[in-house]
């Protein structure tokens, strides 16, 4: 059972979203409410782990060290703030590759299961800003959640799209889900 476990897109969510790509660390900008909340989260016991599609490695926007300059930045903003990501986990490939990994196919999500040591992701939250987020996170058995963030307000007009949409939780930002969560208001939710 994995109770404890958040799991996070990251633009959009952890970070500003942009149409052209977050390209550098320095465009790499975190909203301070997601960086709270994850702390909140955190002090509150949860793990946190990040599934993030990366696509711009396969377009040659940027490379993997790149990418890993900016989740050294990301793992840096959030542990300032008191919080931890137990573990990021990235699929470089664009939306025409065959890729078990990239969302809305849950492969992030086992990988993040496994490098946990979790036997399930029952219990477990997926939250994002897109369906395809929503879609992974059902596919891998998860509890699933809508910030309004990036392009939420967007996505909230295409719940229809997902299984059950009556089940998905809907949250003004990161923090709002946050904290919803750790007063226990979510528990009844299913995966």
């Amino acid at each position: 059972m994995s109770e404890g476990l958040v799991i996070l897109d990251r633009d959009g969510v952890i970070n500003e979203d942009s149409e052209e790509f977050i390209r550098s660390p320095e465009q790499w900008i975190a909203m301070p409410q997601a960086l709270e909340a994850i702390a909140l989260l955190h002090r509150g016991d949860w793990q946190i782990a990040v599934a993030t599609n990366q696509s711009g490695i396969a377009r040659g926007y940027f490379d993997e060290s790149v990418l890993t300059a900016m989740h050294d930045k990301m793992r840096h903003e959030v542990r300032r703030y008191g919080g931890e990501l137990a573990h990021v986990a990235w699929c470089p490939h664009g939306p025409d590759d065959a890729s078990d990994s990239r969302k809305p196919r849950p492969g992030m999500l086992f990988e993040i299961r496994e490098a946990l040591g979790l036997a399930s992701l029952d219990g477990a939250w997926m939250v994002g800003d897109s369906l395809r987020d929503l879609q992974a996170g059902r596919s891998a058995g998860c509890r699933v959640a809508l910030v309004l963030t990036g392009k939420g307000r967007i996505t909230l007009g295409d719940l229809d799209q997902v299984e059950r949409p009556e089940d998905v939780v809907v949250a003004d930002s990161l923090l709002d889900f946050a904290r919803r969560l750790l007063a226990g208001e979510l528990r009844s939710v299913t995966p």
